[in-house]
């Protein structure tokens, strides 16, 4: 008999591992404890922005014509626990108010209400990213309070899901990673994902603790690698040197690589950030601070990054916002998303404005969740508009919309023709020749 899914939560995680999981054949519930949010995936909508997934959802909900029905959804815990041999946990797990430490509530909340509904044998699937310790304890609270006691068992499968990418990262994923206490939660994961198994992607079985630490760690590695070529910057911006070039001479070493070596104003989003402080705080809850205590610099340096833009845009307007036209491009923490979660271009946006900078504000996707945030900003509906009168132009967000732009056509409608690029992706001759001033930090004499 064909395994049935649930999926708890339905936020980014969980509406777009639904969805991949009836793409995949599986008779799949989603579960989520908004309404609203249920009623518009019901619709075949979705409440963020992701290439394709909409496109997904449609082709499975039920009652959607055409589709192939496979996909509900639900506010019934009764009815998942009933309904799913294999449960997906993918509830969020943000930053605690005013600490570094990770907020546990939402997944806790979510076993405690699934568990009592468990009345046959059936495995939980953590997925949300969690501090290393949280998979055992959270077995012994699922044994001790489903009625099926030990035939409820647990297992712990990180997500890697890139934002804009995340539709073909559930389905064609570059690893399943599998944390597990015994062979049946492997024989039922090996069952759930036997497709991408069959094209190929590595299943790496291991331990709870080890699955936990997968996750954080890879996080932490990319973070890391961030900084280092954003501290390299400044380190060219010093030495007169060219952090681009440097990057591309470094990155042809197989041991180093190309990717995220592109210097800029720093990683944002949802994951890195508040994953990397919860990391040094469950170093420190476990006597393994020292460990991580470089991780400190990491973060240091990312958000440094944010004040260093404002600083060389205040030198690109001649020392002081006051009376000065700004104009961002982009408000999303990375392309082909609409998140705007601890986004380093809306925090520059943010500080020139509350220097006195009249700032004005484009983004292809995330202009309404840039409003939420930051009401006071002033918003355009095009990049032409946006930079209309601007004694300054700033590419903070790598939008391959931004790249195209033609810079004689917007140089026709700002105040001056400077352009400073945070993201080191436009080409500085083609922005020069048409009579810009184009800098970019770390690269003062390209």
């Amino acid at each position: 008999m064909a395994l049935k899914i649930t999926v708890i939560g339905t936020g980014y995680l969980g509406a777009t591992h639904a969805a991949a999981m009836a793409e995949l054949g599986f008779e799949v519930l989603g579960l989520d404890v908004v309404p609203e949010k249920i009623e518009m995936l019901q619709r075949g909508e979705v409440p963020m922005y992701e290439p394709g997934l909409e496109e997904l959802l449609r082709r499975h909900v039920a009652g959607i014509e055409g589709s192939s029905g496979r996909l509900r959804f639900t506010t019934s815990y009764e009815e998942a626990g009933a309904f799913g041999d294999v449960h997906f946990i993918c509830v969020n797990t943000p930053q605690k108010h005013g600490e570094y430490a990770c907020d546990m509530s939402y997944v806790e909340s979510a076993f405690d209400a699934l568990a009592p509904h468990l009345t046959r044998p059936a495995l939980v699937v953590g997925k949300s990213t969690v501090p290393v310790g949280s998979a055992a304890r959270l077995a012994e609270r699922l044994a001790a309070a489903a009625p099926a006691g030990a035939a409820v068992e647990l297992a712990w499968n990180p997500e890697f899901l890139r934002e804009g990418f995340a539709v073909q990262d559930t389905l064609h994923p570059d690893r399943i990673v599998v944390g597990v206490a015994g062979e049946r939660g492997e024989q039922l994961l090996r069952e759930v994902y036997a497709t991408p198994l069959a094209e190929g992607s590595p299943f790496i079985v291991m331990d709870y603790p080890t699955s936990e630490l997968v996750k954080t760690s890879a996080n932490s590695f990319l973070a890391t690698k961030i900084s280092f070529i954003n501290a390299m910057a400044e380190v060219c911006e010093a030495a007169n040197g060219d952090v681009v070039k440097l990057a591309e001479a470094i990155g042809h070493d197989e041991r180093i690589g190309k990717k995220f070596l592109r210097a800029g104003i720093g990683f944002g989003g949802g994951c890195l950030p508040k994953d990397l402080r919860a990391f040094m705080a469950r170093a420190g809850e476990l006597g393994a601070d020292q460990a991580l205590t470089f991780l400190r610099e990491i973060d240091s340096i990312n958000m440094r990054r944010r004040g260093h833009m404002v600083e060389l845009t205040r030198d690109a307007v001649g020392g002081g916002f006051l009376g000065k036209r700004v104009a961002v491009l982009g408000a999303t923490f990375k392309p082909d998303s609409d998140d705007v979660r601890d986004s380093p271009a809306l925090n520059v946006a943010g500080q020139i404005h509350l220097q006195g900078g009249q700032v004005t504000v484009y983004d292809p996707k995330g202009m309404e969740n840039a409003q939420r945030v930051f009401p006071t900003l002033s918003y355009a509906d095009t990049a032409l508009d946006a930079v209309r009168g601007a004694d300054v132009v700033l590419h903070l967000t790598e939008w391959r919309e931004f790249r195209e732009l033609d810079p004689a056509s917007l140089g026709d409608v700002v105040a001056e023709r400077r352009i400073l690029d945070g993201r080191n992706a436009l080409d500085p001759a083609l922005w020069r020749k048409a009579g810009w001033t184009y800098r970019a930090r770390g690269r003062p004499s390209a």
